[in-house]
């Protein structure tokens, strides 16, 4: 049965609040689950939608790779062809059945990774990256603290159970909406099968996605599933409907499919597009020009998000500018950027265009005649 839910949208502005206005919406009710922790988020801010133990660690199995593929996305050479390590890909547990002396890149690993949930790819790509698994269990939670993953530890690149080894739904989904960012990993996540090419010598082959949500539930595009014994089912989707993104994450979840499509309903139901109130102009200092002011406006809006729309307080707005813009400037160049964010988390960043000229300043003829004449006169009283 529908409820009748009234959404408040109030909109924060620089120089105080416009009056809220209440808009009506139907919304579905609040679904039963059966994961032990979940969470529903906006792909855009990270607000929470829905959620329950989202911040209790727990083991979250093969999720873990998301990390794994987006260190090897960011460590670059994706297409450079070499031979993966012996001992790295004999390990238990799910395959993208790499053997030894076969050849391959890290794109090919990161599809290994994100579709049939390859153990051996983690592996191989983390010993390609930094030399050993530790090393680079490391970097997997040096990158979690840049993310202020504060309830996520890694141990194994894989997935696999270490001592320690857990994250937070809530954690895992903001891992996830920063994957996301990258296109690279949300075009090999979003497919339900691929082509690749590794071996010894290497020929073509096709891998299948374990993400059966994918063509479930009307929307999804992501992201990535787990199991273990300890673990449970864990599943972490993305979802976009009607041009909102929604990302999802259950961990121990004996449901998780229909759970999931129950949460996009619920969630869809509640959340809107709300636009950022950006000022239309900025004032930047300017130097080296014959004024000191330099008018900047926005190069892209407006800016909507996806969101509940109903703390005004949520939203911020920073510009990113050097001390000074430094003359010459012509109309229309980037001189800035103006960083949008929910509490305290950026959504975006969006160029600040000058919207006028700034010659550099000419000096004065006269003074200048006038400053040479003083030296020459300087020159004649000690140097005579």
């Amino acid at each position: 049965m529908k409820k009748l839910c009234t959404v408040f949208v109030a909109v924060l502005i620089m120089a105080g609040m416009l009056p809220l206005r209440s808009i009506y919406v139907y919304c579905a009710d609040e679904p039963e689950i059966s994961a032990k922790a979940a969470v529903l988020i906006s792909a855009d801010t990270g607000e929470i939608i829905y959620e329950r133990d989202s911040s209790r660690k727990l083991p979250m199995a093969s999720t873990t790779k998301i990390m794994t593929v987006l260190l090897c996305l960011e460590s670059g050479d994706l297409y450079e062809e070499f031979v993966v390590d012996s001992d790295a890909i004999k390990v238990e547990g799910s395959s993208m059945g790499l053997q030894e002396g076969d050849i391959v890149t890290k794109y090919a690993l990161c599809c290994g990774m994100l579709l049939p949930s390859g153990n051996d790819a983690a592996n191989a790509a983390a010993v390609r990256i930094a030399g050993n698994i530790e090393d680079f269990a490391e970097m997997m939670n040096d990158r979690a603290r840049e993310l202020g993953l504060s309830r996520t530890f890694f141990v194994t690149p894989s997935g696999l159970e270490g001592e320690g080894h857990g994250s937070s739904a809530y954690d895992m989904a903001i891992l996830a909406r920063e994957a996301l960012k990258n296109e690279i990993f949300c075009e090999i996540c979003s497919q339900s099968s691929i082509q690749l090419e590794f071996g010894n010598p290497p020929y073509k082959r096709w891998l299948k996605n374990t993400n059966k949500l994918l063509t479930m539930c009307n929307g999804v595009y992501g992201v990535k599933t787990g199991f273990t014994d300890e673990a449970g089912r864990c599943l972490v989707s993305a979802c976009q409907r009607d041009g909102m993104d929604l990302i999802c994450v259950t961990l121990n979840d004996r449901n998780d499919w229909d759970d999931h499509s129950r949460l996009y309903d619920y969630g869809f139901s509640r959340v809107r597009k709300t636009e950022v109130p950006v000022p239309e102009s900025f004032e930047l200092e300017l130097a080296g020009a014959g004024k000191d002011k330099l008018i900047a406006a926005p190069g892209e809006i407006p800016v909507t998000v996806t969101s509940l729309g109903q703390n005004t307080g949520d939203i911020g707005l920073r510009v990113i500018s050097p001390p000074f813009v430094y003359a010459p400037v012509n109309q229309g160049d980037e001189v800035a950027q103006l960083e949008i964010s929910f509490r305290g988390r950026e959504i975006t960043r969006i160029p600040l265009c000058a919207q006028e000229d700034a010659a550099v300043k000419k000096k004065n003829s006269k003074n200048k005649k006038r400053s040479k004449n003083w030296f020459k006169e300087l020159k004649r009283l000690f140097f005579r």
